[in-house]
């Protein structure tokens, strides 16, 4: 049993792999930084003892601390915390400075890797947004090329920014409509607009470098803020080019699912 460990920013995701037969985890457990001592409690209702544990720590030194001496002082368990690197699982990284691009984008691009041979983006709402293209299977040695990505700020970092920076604004919340008469309502447009334009300028790159539509996938915490934007926005622009509807597709834990394909490569 190997325990799958994605440190984030807001919370922390922990999956399991079961080296042997290759199962993983139904539902990953999710908590708060401050809700750490639940893991305990987690671990040992597991169907055996977890003999291995590999991750990836965006939140920080003293997160990744406690992470580690939770699982040194219950488990007796060292954490493997992968890095970014030029290559590893399939994919080759095309940052100009393979360590610079963070380790959950990495690592989410070796997960997406495991859902699709086709040009694929990423859309990542969380704390920031990230959208991050990956190369179609066509090479002889069958690498995958992550082309880079964008990072802005997430749905609800948007919010809470226009509410703190602003002396008149409130934290705006509600659907997205054409034209907005009303100033909640003209915030949450303003912010599902932001975020569908981003998909869509990338979107409509990857079109023109693969010369077909990359196949969109979503993950984070902030997608039910903008989803039915976004989703709207990408299906009249298919439907404007003369391709057909194809909707964005839902994964629920990129990085577990890079971690489990990199845990047979280093651990």
């Amino acid at each position: 049993m190997i325990l799958l460990i994605d440190a984030g920013n807001t919370r922390i995701k922990i999956g399991w792999l079961d080296s042997a037969s290759g199962r993983r985890e139904k539902v990953a457990l999710a908590l708060r930084h401050a809700d750490m001592a639940e893991l305990r409690s987690w671990a040992n209702q597991l169907e055996s003892a977890p003999l291995a544990a590999i991750g990836v720590n965006v939140a920080g030194p003293d997160v990744g601390r406690s992470l580690a001496e939770t699982l040194r002082r219950d488990h007796s368990l060292e954490i493997r915390w992968v890095e970014s690197r030029r290559m590893a699982g399939g994919v080759r990284n095309a940052y100009e400075d393979a360590g610079q691009l963070g380790a959950d984008r990495w690592v989410s691009m070796i997960g997406l890797a495991r859902h699709t041979d086709d040009a694929a983006m990423l859309a990542t709402f969380g704390t920031a947004t990230t959208l991050d293209t990956l190369g179609p299977r066509n090479a002889p040695d069958g690498v995958r090329l992550f082309h880079g990505g964008l990072i802005l700020p997430g749905p609800e970092l948007m919010r809470t920014s226009l509410a703190a920076g602003t002396a008149n604004l409130p934290e705006g919340k509600g659907v997205a409509v054409a034209f907005p008469t009303h100033t909640h309502r003209a915030i949450a447009t303003g912010i599902a607009a932001a975020q569908a334009g981003a998909v869509l300028r990338q979107w409509r790159e990857g079109l023109e470098i693969f010369g077909t539509p990359p196949v969109v996938y979503s993950t984070g915490g902030g997608w039910n803020i903008v989803e039915a934007e976004v989703q709207r926005l990408l299906a009249r622009s298919r439907n404007d080019l003369g391709f057909k509807s194809e909707p964005i597709r839902w994964l629920h834990s990129p990085v577990l699912d890079g971690l489990a394909r990199l845990a047979a490569e280093l651990l």
